[in-house]
């Protein structure tokens, strides 16, 4: 007989770790942590640099912890080994490299498509965050740079002439960065930054007054071109110039064809759900990242998950 499992999660970010903890906690048992990356939290693994900030309080947002994580402002590490340790000390499994494609309703359970097989589960809480699919550009990369076109900078290496396009933390973060070792140019549609926190305005401000980069502002980037192996960046201003390396960070997408193909109705770029974070499929939560406004906020995470656990446990039948 197939193994149902009380509580499956899909996505082992924040909000994904703090369902699972809050319902153990609460008493459920069987639960399943999905991942399709190779480990726990890849969002912050793949997109913020090395001793990047994490601090509670995302943007100014001030938000009261409601469950038992007493989550507290830190580097990228220190956060990735907190949640490490919340793993370790909850007997949550957490399955890697499980991809789910879909997810159905079959009678009173769900059946989890992953990777070829599936997991039946009574409850279903998908908490997948936008940078799972990072935004592109609307034009085509010419395919003998796309290996030079990037949305991270894992590929880079010292003395590139690299743009960054962008103007979020992480486009400032990645820009000021990478100017120490390489020719940097940031591009951005607006006149300023102020998408970024405070800190990074102060450090990109500090990086152009002082010359180590270049700042294109108002400008736009309307296609590139394979030049020799090289990329021809071609702006809205009429302008052209030649680089090693691009990187966006323009942010991310709501996976709609998953939410889609599982049911779930969106409205405006997010998932529908009522207060208890709940779909329009009975039983099928969302959490995180698609939920939110702007996203990224890791404590309004945790209290969704939390909030969840406590709405299923409530219904006593976990």
């Amino acid at each position: 007989m197939d193994k149902v499992y009380s509580l499956a999660i899909v996505g082992a970010g924040p909000a994904g770790i703090a369902t699972a903890v809050e319902s153990y906690l609460r008493g459920i048992r069987d639960i399943i942590l999905l991942e399709k990356d190779v480990n726990h939290n890849s969002t912050i693994r793949k997109y913020y640099k090395e001793n990047k900030r994490v601090d509670v309080e995302w943007k100014g947002q001030k938000v009261e912890l409601n469950g038992h994580i007493y989550f507290i402002d830190g580097t990228k590490e220190s956060t990735l080994d907190f949640f490490e340790e919340i793993l370790q000390n909850h007997s949550v499994e957490l399955k890697t490299h499980a991809e789910v494609t879909s997810i159905a309703k079959d009678g009173d359970l769900f059946e989890i498509f992953v990777s070829g097989s599936s997991i039946k589960a009574k409850y279903v809480v998908v908490t997948i965050g936008r940078m799972g699919k990072p935004n592109k550009p609307d034009y085509k990369i010419p395919p003998g740079i796309r290996k030079k076109v990037n949305y991270t900078t894992d590929a880079c290496s010292e003395g590139e002439r690299i743009l960054v396009v962008g103007g979020g933390d992480s486009a400032v973060e990645y820009a000021v960065d990478l100017c120490e070792k390489n020719d940097v140019t940031i591009c951005y549609r607006r006149e300023t930054f102020r998408r970024a926190n405070p800190t990074n305005q102060t450090n990109i401000a500090n990086a152009i007054m002082h010359k180590e980069l270049k700042a294109l502002l108002g400008v736009n980037v309307t296609e590139l071109e394979d030049t020799d192996g090289q990329i021809t960046a071609l702006f809205d201003d009429g302008n052209m110039e030649m680089y090693d390396r691009v990187i966006y960070a323009i942010g991310g997408t709501t996976p709609s064809a998953f939410l889609a193909n599982s049911g779930i109705q969106e409205e405006d770029g997010k998932p529908v759900h009522d207060e208890h974070y709940e779909t329009n499929v009975k039983n099928l939560f969302v959490a995180g990242d698609i939920t939110q406004e702007s996203g990224g906020s890791i404590a309004l995470g945790l209290n969704q998950g939390y909030a969840i656990a406590c709405h299923i446990t409530n219904k006593g039948d976990c």
